[in-house]
């Protein structure tokens, strides 16, 4: 803890390069060409690589994936650069700042881990190359990708974080951890609370592992539904293990205890998961409505690349997301009271506590996260709209409730992640229940995800079956 009399800027100054006055337009054209040269050539790779269908080979998904990240790691830096050079104004926001300095982060560890992805496909392709279409393929490009993007977001969430509590808002918090009070305060209640939800996080790990597991495992479930429905099961896992773990060690604690530091991770990450729940689940109905209402273009319209290209997309929109809320989060001043009503670091039991104005965190919900969520959920609802119309229209009563079946799981899972994660988060702060809050979160973040597997399991035939075989 910092102490609390030293002040905090709300803007930095880039000094930029050592240039003399006279020389400034010479080095503005001289970055700006560099840089229209950087974006127009990479984004020519990118097109090229997408359009030829000779380039969709590992080699060039690698490549296409670096050339979009040299894009976004040049325009982190190099546009405000030459806006100050004309400008004159070379001040830059605290939030600014910050979000400058993950985005560069990111996309510099994104540059680094695509290359060793790319060392190691050039080293199956020349010291293996008979087993280099086994060894590299689709789905672990794929997984390879998802990878790096995963721990690049996390590298440059740590070092963010870290450096926000260098410069920013921990020298007027006045607390360095918080108490976790959990779902209940009954000392009688703590022990079958504790084996109950260890009991659901097992079902939720095991459930969702043996889906992935069979998925990978099983060539003709190799379709795009489910590659959705495995990156789905891993979202399951993390969200879960986000905040429970940390719950069933707090119950046996004195403490409860949680850092400051420790409390905007799991923030940070718990935002992050469930929105990539959120954009799954509309990418899942948009995978259902091109396999009802276009059978036929089915493989042409879903192909492997747009598959891949919508779960990386996931992946970036929610770090985006989560990283909005979680530095809205750092800006609020804790002062003495540090006990939390909940099992874990929720934004709302947060802005209850804090000393200062949540204002903006409770627009930014109501605003950005009506937009997230609620624009995810009328995309859905439009999706399952027109399938019904053309499910309706099919003269055969066999076939329509074959169609029906196949979305039927689906939109099980939706109605109880979006009727919890609605009811809680989209209301005023005022009328914010704590006791209703805990309840309904458990629903959303522990009972959803481990019904996930069985709600996709036994009303799907395909999944089924191989289960069967898998197990014999």
């Amino acid at each position: 803890m910092r102490p609390e009399n030293q002040s905090r800027v709300s803007q930095f100054l880039l000094l930029g390069l050592p240039i003399h006055p006279e020389q400034q337009g010479l080095f503005f054209a001289l970055f700006l060409g560099m840089y229209m040269t950087t974006v127009l050539g990479n984004l020519l790779i990118v097109l090229l690589i997408r359009l030829d269908s000779r380039l969709h080979t590992p080699m060039y998904f690698f490549f296409s994936h670096l050339a979009f990240s040299d894009i976004s790691f040049s325009s982190v830096t190099v546009p405000k650069m030459l806006m100050n050079m004309q400008t004159q104004q070379q001040s830059i926001s605290y939030v600014g700042c910050i979000s400058q300095v993950y985005f560069f982060l990111l996309f510099g560890f994104l540059d680094s881990f695509l290359l060793t992805v790319m060392a190691y496909d050039r080293y199956v392709a020349i010291c293996h190359p008979l087993h280099y279409t086994i060894v590299m393929r689709e789905e672990l490009c794929i997984i390879l990708v998802a990878g790096c993007w995963f721990f690049s977001c996390a590298q440059a969430l740590l070092h963010t974080l870290l450096l926000d509590q260098l410069m920013g808002n921990t020298n007027w918090t006045s607390v360095s951890h918080f108490v976790l009070l959990g779902i209940s305060t009954h000392l009688e209640e703590q022990i079958p609370l504790f084996f109950l939800f260890l009991l659901m996080y097992a079902i939720n790990i095991f459930g969702n592992l043996a889906i992935i597991m069979l998925i990978i495992s099983t060539p003709h479930l190799h379709t795009p539904m489910y590659i959705f429905l495995s990156n789905l099961a891993l979202a399951d896992i993390c969200f879960t293990s986000t905040t429970v773990p940390k719950m069933l060690q707090n119950i046996f604690s004195p403490t409860k205890a949680i850092t400051y530091m420790g409390c905007l991770a799991q923030t940070y990450f718990f935002i992050c998961f469930a929105a990539m729940e959120n954009f799954l689940l509309a990418v899942m109905a948009y995978d259902r409505y091109i396999a009802i209402c276009y059978p036929f273009r089915y493989p042409t319209i879903l192909t492997r690349m747009l598959c891949s290209q919508m779960v990386i997309l996931c992946h970036i929109l929610s770090h985006l997301h989560a990283l909005l809320h979680t530095f809205l989060m750092g800006q609020l001043i804790f002062c003495a009271d540090n006990k939390i009503l909940h099992f874990f670091c929720d934004l709302y039991p947060l802005m209850k506590i804090s000393c200062s104005s949540p204002y903006l965190n409770t627009l930014m919900i109501h605003t950005e996260g009506v937009i997230v969520i609620n624009g995810t959920l009328a995309f859905i609802i439009a999706s399952y709209a027109r399938i019904i119309s053309v499910v309706l229209q099919i003269p055969s009563a066999k076939s329509k409730w074959r169609a029906f079946s196949t979305c039927g799981s689906h939109l099980t899972v939706v109605a109880i992640f979006y009727g919890t994660l609605t009811w809680v988060y989209f209301r005023p702060l005022t009328s914010y229940s704590e006791t209703e809050g805990r309840i309904l979160t458990v629903m959303y973040t522990v009972v959803t995800p481990m019904l996930n597997p069985f709600i996709y399991s036994l009303r799907n035939e395909d999944v089924k079956g191989a289960f069967r075989k898998w197990c014999v």
